[in-house]
């Protein structure tokens, strides 16, 4: 489906010279997510390295997702502006730094600090390597061109949990950290010396940047649009139960509540990574073939993260069998690529001017769901002395709130695409031979 409010003047064409480009933008937020979950592999060495509770431990990555989320709607503005390039270049100076400052932090103050900035960094990439796609690709690659970068987003994820948490254990903190900081300098290079904000004659015509008023009317005029908020509370229902597992409290669930050794749960953190790449390319192709299925697929995964997280947690006796949990995470894969449909819902309802802003909004929703449950699991935990089927009960609050969202606005969604699906026939019926 396409509208002369979702395709750019000539619809770039794709092509090897796209796919060269986009893969150095995509680069960036592979890098950008190795730190990200870099902490989900070393939680359990953080709490020792720096003797702080399950409460302080959250706070690293509430702290480190507070600024992601806060910086959403900043970061789609200064995209729209600046273009791609720009952005992401000072987000990799920024999460590289932070990176290597964690490495070096010597007390839990300075490491929370270092995890702010990363945060800052990483703010400042996906939003961009999304805009970056819908200058190089067809709008109709749209939906599947997120989804591979969701993808690329998850093989970083791999890389923390297989590569890092080796390094962590084999040559100790500060090598890892500090070495893993190096593909940051990588990537900043690559980018500076052939990223390209859009093909040539592809350039976007020139738009009013200026005051506070054109921030107002960005974000009014996205927020406006029913697309964007549905896209919110998909990206905020779908995204966070796999988000937080992945990014904290995976680990410490199967080591001491589940019984298993380090290696088998960083066997099964791995398998979660797996099955969203798998997923991630399923999703992708059947809504850039039926736009129709974005919300089914949507609500599907929510049904489905529900039961295994009620069968997983109400599971008579000590442990939940290997089977279950095997379940468990793989459909905890699901999570990732169904939040990226929110994009799909609000990517057709902006026009190319407000994509970054858009997104941005869109961005927002899962980050904010994760945060709020990281922040009430390590409270709960705390509270009940590490009763995690109390603490992860907090997944069916945060679904229930976003479904509610869903339902609400499913059908003013529907109806708003129709209306700008026969205006888009009437202009061509009336366009000159």
């Amino acid at each position: 489906m396409s509208s002369s409010s979702t395709t750019l003047p000539g619809d770039p064409p794709g092509g090897r010279c796209a796919i060269a480009v986009w893969g150095i933008g995509v680069s960036v937020y592979f890098v950008a997510v190795i730190f990200r979950t870099s902490l989900g592999v070393a939680g359990l060495d953080a709490a020792d390295r720096f003797h702080v509770n399950a409460s302080a431990l959250s706070t690293f990555s509430i702290l480190q997702l507070l600024v992601y989320a806060g910086m959403q709607i900043p970061v789609g503005l200064l995209v729209d502006r600046l273009g791609t390039k720009k952005v992401l270049a000072l987000g990799t100076v920024l999460f590289t730094a932070g990176q290597l400052g964690f490495a070096f932090s010597p007390t839990y103050g300075t490491a929370l600090a270092s995890r702010a900035l990363l945060g800052c960094g990483d703010a400042m990439t996906f939003i961009s390597v999304l805009r970056l796609g819908s200058r190089w690709f067809p709008v109709r690659r749209g939906p599947l061109v997120a989804q591979l970068a969701g993808l690329v987003g998850m093989a970083g994820n791999l890389v923390s949990t297989l590569v890092l948490a080796r390094l962590l254990h084999g040559v100790g903190w500060t090598p890892a950290f500090a070495g893993s900081a190096v593909a940051g300098v990588v990537v900043l290079v690559l980018m500076l010396v052939f990223l390209k904000d859009h093909p040539e004659g592809q350039e976007p015509e020139p738009f009013p940047h200026r005051g506070a008023a054109y921030v107002r009317r960005q974000i009014a005029a996205s927020w406006r649009e029913p697309g964007t908020r549905l896209g919110m509370w998909v990206h905020f229902t779908t995204q966070f139960p796999a988000m937080v597992f992945l990014l904290l409290w995976g680990l410490p669930f199967l080591v001491q509540a589940q019984g298993l050794s380090r290696a088998t749960a960083g066997e099964l953190l791995t398998l979660v990574v797996l099955s969203n790449m798998v997923v991630g390319l399923v999703y992708g192709q059947i809504v850039a073939r039926h736009h129709t299925a974005r919300l089914p697929l949507a609500l599907g995964t929510v049904g489905a993260t529900a039961l295994m997280w009620a069968a997983t947690l109400a599971y008579p006796g000590e442990h939940a069998p290997m089977w279950l949990l095997i379940v468990l995470c793989t459909v905890l894969g699901a999570c990732g690529p169904a939040s990226m449909i929110g994009f799909d819902f609000a990517r057709p309802a902006n026009p190319p001017e407000r994509q970054g802003t858009a997104s941005g909004i869109t961005n927002m929703g899962g980050f904010v769901a994760s945060m709020t449950t990281l922040f009430l699991i390590g409270v709960l935990l705390d509270a009940t002395g590490d009763d995690y089927t109390v603490a992860f009960s907090t997944v069916f609050v945060l679904q229930a709130l976003g479904l509610s969202q869903i339902l609400r606005l499913r059908r003013r969604v529907a109806r708003r695409e129709r209306e700008r699906l026969v205006a888009s026939r009437v202009e061509t019926v009336h366009v000159p031979a």
